[in-house]
């Protein structure tokens, strides 16, 4: 079996599940997956692109903070999220106006930081990503990347913040414009989705949301968002 390939044991331990309960939720196509020879088998991309869709759908905090520790590892990408998002990261307000504007200004933000080093590919990676599946949610708030880690372009993983001045029209359901975008730059898989639980259970209040929205600067967004994380915990 391939490096991106699980059995139903491989995938029980990668999610920090029990056999029995993850053979339930294939049996019920909960999982996506395919039979080989009787077995079951899941392919790691699908099992991140089905992990991604059911942390932005979810406001169950203690499923998020499930997912948080499950993902959560020794290695170096397990990071607080104001360990990730440097002040120099941080746009407000960020100056865009459509969703392309918004993608290209959020890569730029980035790139200030001298650990992207290749701002063209990654613009794109995180465009298609969007095509593929809107990652707006409807909270007014978008959790930019790719569709997989580029950790070839990139000296360490990290976050970037915007807020523009107005709604832009990004693809969120019945219509609801986006004002908050955070750009996630991860090197590897377990990581991004360690930090796409704590960002969602950060992002799982209104009334931060709308404190974020009346910072009145970078540094007090970025003080909100260093603030917000530590309560949980």
């Amino acid at each position: 079996m391939s490096t991106d390939q699980l059995d139903l044991n491989g995938l029980a331990r990668y999610l920090h599940l029990a056999p029995e309960k993850v053979q339930r939720l294939v049996n019920r196509g909960k999982i996506p997956g395919r039979k080989v020879g009787g077995r079951w088998v899941f392919s790691l991309p699908e099992i991140h692109q089905w992990l991604e869709e059911r942390i932005g759908l979810t406001e169950d905090e203690e499923e998020l903070h499930r997912l948080e520790e499950a993902f959560a590892s020794q290695r170096a990408e397990e990071r607080t999220i104001a360990e990730l998002l440097p002040l120099e990261a941080v746009a407000v307000p960020l100056q865009a106006r459509s969703q392309n504007s918004v993608i290209a200004q959020m890569v730029e933000l980035a790139a200030r930081t001298g650990w992207l080093w290749d701002p063209d590919r990654m613009a794109e990676a995180v465009r298609r990503r969007e095509q593929l599946h809107t990652t707006a949610l409807d909270s007014g708030v978008a959790l930019l990347h790719p569709r997989r880690p580029l950790p070839q372009i990139l000296e360490r993983p990290f976050l970037a913040f915007g807020r523009t001045v107005q709604g832009v029209p990004f693809g969120g359901s019945r219509g609801i414009l986006t004002d908050l975008f955070f750009l996630i730059l991860s090197t590897e898989d377990r990581g991004h989705l360690h930090t796409l639980a704590r960002l969602s259970r950060m992002l799982n209040d209104a009334e931060f949301l709308r404190q974020l929205r009346q910072a009145p600067d970078a540094a007090t967004a970025h003080e909100l968002i260093c603030r917000r994380e530590a309560e949980l915990d």
